[in-house]
């Protein structure tokens, strides 16, 4: 039979340095000889204290003073000197803490998982109440989203190498042995898998694993190039909702604990399309909270365009705060939301921790320049123009949503969209295929996911926000002569062709802290095409101005 299920043991396979790897580097450390502590550690075999710490039978504070006593007796018996400072807490807990995961294995698990293999996390693990525990709670909570089963050794009452963990493991899967490929770094914990007729791969080192692993799946699962960070569904995420005023609710996509940093996504897109940012900026060490803008999704999509002034809109994400109990947040928009986030700034400063902006530069209103006539002088932003009558482009863009979003969703070397001349055109999909190809930044499974996100509300909404450009004008002006100077963040494109990396010029003459970021070959869709650029220039600017810093303003 085929092979159609991966299982992955966690110490020394997805996660590295293996413990085994760290107790043999402290033995060194200590100038114990080699193999005393992981020989110990074994001791007495299934039935001793470490087989019954992995079977959940005590809890590793408990394990601790029993092997402080194994040890002792064996150093002893052995004629080996202690250091006066040995901890098996400390030894076992550095261990621990010092795992981080193995990406181009997830990669690979990750790849399968995407061919239909299931894929899971078979593990003898124990249950940690010791002060480094949170370390075995990140490396958990980062990997089992990724995969379809986790097994722990800890909560079934059974261990590796025992038969019966393996045929729990077929029965749980409904599977035969020989549909099962097993990774494990210790040839006694594959032993009985093979026995059982599973096919095995011992883990030494990644790179040979992984080619042995494409051998017996024949699939390619080892990237050439540098990995695209790994995306969240929306099962990966909490999901809440927020009634910021009678009859309208946001609803967002939260992840991660920390500082606060609310993204925010622009037209016409999704909370989903920060699925690269959210796991990384959580991982960072930050509170995510993705937000539907209204309009969008399973937001409020009130018909009347006043709903969507720009005044309105940031009185609503000031109520969102204060409905969350969160005084201030890092907030982050992209095309629309940029603009949202830089009046945030402006008008709400006391809220808002920091800004940044991904491609939207922030320009000052003009009172003497009414915006429809700036809209006018500039040949891309002629779209704007298309925009204004209600149900026009509505219809045009609701009619196929699937060609409308394979139409958008495009790489910086892959566009067709023209934004020139659409109202003389007469449509913003005029020159575009009816069946587009899908663009190499997107799956077919990520467009369907905006397709059905728009058929909750369709277009009216969203366009709305193109359709108060006179009443966030006047609003605006209210604002003229004041600086920005909480800290912030311009992130502009090169391959932006309506918000282009020039359009941020002299920035600093309103923002004088202003720090920028600037993504190579990269188009509009800033945060689908160049998602690791983006997620690490952020976080560079998030550990810098954010954490462990005072909410002050720079003066």
């Amino acid at each position: 039979m085929a092979l159609r299920v991966a299982v992955f043991d966690l110490d020394g396979v997805l996660a590295l340095p293996s413990i085994a790897g760290s107790l043999r580097r402290t033995e060194e450390a200590l100038a114990l000889p080699r193999g005393f502590l992981s020989e110990t550690f074994q001791k007495d075999g299934l039935d001793g204290p470490s087989a019954r710490l992995m079977r959940g039978e005590l809890m590793f504070s408990q394990w601790v003073p029993l092997m402080e006593e194994n040890y002792k007796k064996h150093s002893a018996a052995s004629g080996i000197h202690l250091p006066e400072n040995f901890s098996v807490s400390q030894i076992f807990s550095k261990a621990v803490s010092s795992r981080n995961i193995s990406h181009p294995m997830l990669q690979a698990a990750l790849a399968l998982r995407k061919k239909g293999f299931q894929t899971g996390i078979l593990t003898n693990n124990w249950l940690d109440d010791s002060a480094e525990r949170g370390s075995v709670a990140r490396l958990m909570s980062e990997l089992s989203p990724h995969f379809d089963f986790l097994i722990e050794s800890c909560q079934v009452g059974m261990i590796k190498p025992e038969l019966q963990m393996y045929k729990f493991v077929l029965d749980s899967l409904k599977a035969s042995p020989s549909e099962v490929v097993f990774l494990d770094d210790f040839g006694s914990n594959l032993k009985p898998a093979r026995d059982l007729g599973m096919v095995t791969i011992r883990v030494q080192d990644t790179d040979t694993a992984l080619r042995e692993l494409e051998k017996v799946t024949k699939l390619q699962l080892v990237c050439p190039a540098a990995p695209l960070p790994i995306p969240c569904g929306p099962s990966d995420v909490g999901h809440g909702y927020v009634t910021v005023k009678p009859g309208v609710r946001l609803h967002f996509a939260e992840l991660g604990s920390g500082p606060v940093v609310c993204l925010c996504h622009g037209f016409p897109e999704s909370w989903f399309s920060w699925r690269y940012q959210i796991p990384a900026l959580a991982q960072a060490g930050y509170r995510v909270l993705a937000v539907d803008m209204k309009g969008y999704g399973d937001s409020s999509s009130p018909p009347e365009i006043e709903e969507y002034a720009m005044e309105v809109l940031c009185e609503e994400m000031v109520s969102f705060l204060d409905k969350l109990g969160i005084p201030q947040a890092v907030f982050v928009g992209h095309d629309w939301a940029g603009v949202l986030v830089w009046k945030m700034a402006l008008f709400h400063p006391e809220r808002v921790r920091a800004v940044a902006s991904l491609n939207t530069p922030y320009r000052p209103d003009n009172p003497s320049l009414h915006p429809m006539e700036v809209i006018k002088k500039i040949p891309v932003f002629n779209y704007q123009l298309y925009f204004q009558e209600p149900g026009v482009a509505e219809a045009e863009l609701e009619k196929n949503l699937s060609r409308t979003f394979k139409s958008f969703f495009r790489a910086s070397d892959e566009g067709f969209l023209a934004v020139h001349q659409v109202t003389e055109m007469g449509g913003l999909l005029v020159k575009t295929p009816e069946d587009p190809s899908l663009s190499k930044m997107v799956t077919e499974e990520d467009i369907q996911f905006y397709i059905q996100q728009f058929k909750k509300s369709g277009f009216r909404g969203p366009l709305n926000w193109y359709r108060n450009m006179e009443r966030n004008w006047k609003w605006g002006c209210k604002g003229t002569g004041r600086k920005i100077l909480i800290p912030a963040l311009m992130v502009t494109a090169e391959k932006d062709f309506v918000l282009t990396p020039d359009m941020s010029k002299n920035m600093e003459d309103w923002i004088p802290h202003l720090k920028r970021g600037h993504i190579k070959d990269c188009g509009h869709w800033t945060q689908m095409e160049k998602p690791a650029e983006v997620n690490q220039i952020l976080i560079d600017w998030l550990d810098t101005e954010v954490k462990n810093r005072p909410m002050i303003s720079k003066i």
